[in-house]
């Protein structure tokens, strides 16, 4: 499945731009998996390794990492980069549902 047709969805689509050397990245992952138990179905969490997949980093002119990108039926609706708490992520997802 292409990253286009993950994002195009009726539920909240959270993708997380990171890199394998970043430290903050390494930060975010146990609370990305703490975001999914909490949230279980309600959550798509997609993580898009910007030295693999640099067209997708470009086009949404992703410029440090992590950057965590909201999307709802494709389109972004919220942004960040760096370290986000889960009970932030938890309360965004709540929003866009």
């Amino acid at each position: 499945m292409d990253f286009n047709t993950l994002i195009n969805t009726d539920k909240p689509v959270l993708v997380d731009f990171f890199a394998e050397w970043c430290g903050p990245c390494k930060t975010m992952a146990p609370i990305l998996k703490d975001t999914k138990q909490q949230l279980g179905d309600k959550a798509t969490i997609i993580k898009v390794d910007v030295d693999k997949n640099q067209q997708a980093a470009a086009a949404y002119r992703v410029q440090s990492v992590p950057t965590l990108i909201m999307f709802k039926q494709g389109k972004p609706v919220w942004r960040q980069s760096g370290v986000v708490p889960a009970y932030e992520l938890v309360k965004l997802f709540n929003q866009y549902q």
